[in-house]
């Protein structure tokens, strides 16, 4: 007859564990609704147990901040391959992905929760934003990317952003339709920019002429074409 011995963790994956923890109660709710307490149960551990691995509540969710930064990185993430259009709605999709499962979660990420003014925090925050930004620039495969084009690039980043945060509240457009007018909003913001900058224009008709047109920026063009006619003409003015 033998008996079951639990097995101890090290203090390393004890903290993991505790990291992964606490990340499932702040996806679920605030955390500024979570407790200790509650951390140490779902754990299986004791509320002092919890402290000798983290001072404090702080310092547990600086730490899942951290690993839902890294995970939210990693979702724009994609393979430099096929037209620029479908990486970015597969892109989107992955980021909506993570916007479901962590929900309040992620809001506290992006607005900093319980760590709202830490150096840490925005750190964190700032690096998301900046790992996604490079990998969309990647994407667009220009070596040196003009003024304007980062701002597009980082116009639209935001844009997701605040887009994902309204749309937690009351999710009242479908989420597909979502992802795609945010696909479309980035050929929209890159064709303003093109209008007023010759480098960008060139930019927008490679990827342009790299779409097919049952792709989403063939389906953006497709959806003006039909609204065009509807728009009252616009009287021809002198440039300046």
């Amino acid at each position: 007859m033998t008996t079951g011995v639990r097995r101890r963790m090290g203090v390393e994956e004890r903290r993991q564990q505790l990291i992964g923890v606490a990340l499932e109660l702040f996806s679920r709710r605030s955390p500024d609704e979570v407790s200790i307490d509650e951390i140490a149960a779902a754990a299986g551990i004791s509320r002092p147990l919890v402290y000798h691995y983290f001072p404090g509540k702080q310092s547990l969710y600086e730490a899942a901040l951290g690993r839902a930064a890294d995970e939210l990185a990693a979702r724009f993430l994609e393979p430099r391959e096929g037209p620029l259009g479908a990486r970015l709605l597969r892109v989107m999709g992955r980021f909506f992905d993570f916007v479901e499962e962590h929900g309040p979660g992620f809001a506290a990420l992006m607005r900093g929760g319980p760590a709202v003014g830490s150096s840490t925090a925005n750190a964190m925050i700032d690096g998301v934003r900046q790992a996604a930004c490079a990998q969309i620039l990647a994407h667009l495969d220009v070596a040196a990317p003009p003024a304007r084009l980062e701002l597009v690039v980082r116009s639209w980043v935001s844009l997701a952003e605040s887009t994902a945060l309204l749309w937690l509240d009351g999710r009242r457009v479908p989420r597909a339709e979502l992802e795609l007018q945010l696909v479309h909003d980035f050929a929209a913001l890159a064709a303003v920019s093109a209008a007023y900058d010759e480098e960008m224009a060139g930019i927008v008709l490679r990827v342009l002429a790299e779409e097919p047109a049952d792709g989403p920026f063939g389906d953006l063009l497709s959806r003006l074409s039909a609204l065009a006619p509807a728009v009252p003409a616009v009287p021809a003015q002198r440039l300046p």
